[in-house]
């Protein structure tokens, strides 16, 4: 299998696919991936299935809302989880780990976030009462020229573009701006958590160093008045993704250790605080 470090890097969202199957040892593969994408670090149990729409017709595909930016997809991926502390955190890990499991694969996928409880989606996996259904994505095999469309799309989410680690990643409190070299082994790691994808490209999380341990506090900053204008908190989703793509990158670098919950003496400034990754010699 692809190195992970390498798949975070070359990983971008697929709106428009083709209509070519996904060949039945790679649909198998993908089983294996969503049964290993259970539980997140924070305890809770998620559930992760796929939605297959080849056998609908067009009229009943329409009818699941709010996908006109995709494109030609027949296949997707869909999450639930109770609601439970945490919850929302541990969804975005697993999912994303899902996401780039089958995107070393050759697969395409797109982070699609919102509230699909009632939706067909939600219908399709069985969602019970005490669970939301936050985010989906398609899988298929991406189209190889991008729709205008899905250019003004990237354009306006600034999907190409990340913040620089001075604004992200801090030493001692959250206004000392971490070095590269200050981040030593885990550079990677942080490197790979500044790529991961974010709802509206807001990029939330904060990372501040102990300055004599390799310890990782990770904050959020959330975006103001963003949840006006969405229904579920995709931004402690984006927590999750940023989890993922920190450990998966310290574990592919042979840096041992695992997320906890940490008492800090951190002035937040305005942030809220998910984890702290603690070294394992």
């Amino acid at each position: 299998m692809e190195a992970m470090i390498e798949v975070i890097k070359r990983r971008v969202s697929v709106r428009n696919y083709t209509d070519q199957p996904i060949e039945t040892e790679k649909l198998e593969q993908i089983d294996t991936i969503l049964r290993s994408s259970i539980e997140g670090p924070f305890g809770n149990k998620v559930r992760i299935e796929k939605v297959d729409l080849t056998q609908m017709d067009r009229k009943e595909i329409k009818s699941f809302g709010t996908y006109g930016f995709i494109r030609g997809a027949s296949l997707f991926v869909a999450g639930a989880v109770a609601e439970r502390d945490k919850a929302l955190e541990d969804l975005g890990y697993c999912f994303e780990k899902v996401i780039l499991g089958v995107t070393s694969l050759g697969l395409g996928t797109c982070w699609l976030g919102g509230t699909f409880k009632r939706a067909s989606f939600a219908r399709k996996i069985n969602v019970s009462a005490d669970e939301i259904c936050p985010v989906i994505s398609p899988v298929g095999y991406a189209r190889g020229k991008r729709t205008l469309q899905d250019r003004i799309l990237r354009r306006m989410v600034g999907s190409d573009k990340r913040r620089p680690w001075h604004e992200l990643f801090f030493e001692g409190d959250m206004q000392t701006p971490l070095k590269n070299e200050r981040a030593g082994y885990f550079a990677m790691a942080l490197e790979c958590l500044r790529l991961g994808p974010s709802a509206s490209n807001n990029q939330p999380w904060r990372i501040v160093k102990e300055h004599e341990a390799d310890i990782f506090h990770l904050f959020l900053r959330r975006t103001k008045s963003y949840d006006r204008f969405v229904s579920v908190d995709l931004q402690s989703i984006d927590m999750g993704i940023a989890m993922c793509h920190f450990e998966l990158a310290a574990q592919e670098s042979g840096l041992g250790g695992k997320w906890e919950l940490v008492d800090h003496n951190i002035n937040q400034g305005g942030t809220e605080y998910i984890a702290s990754w603690k070294s394992i010699s």
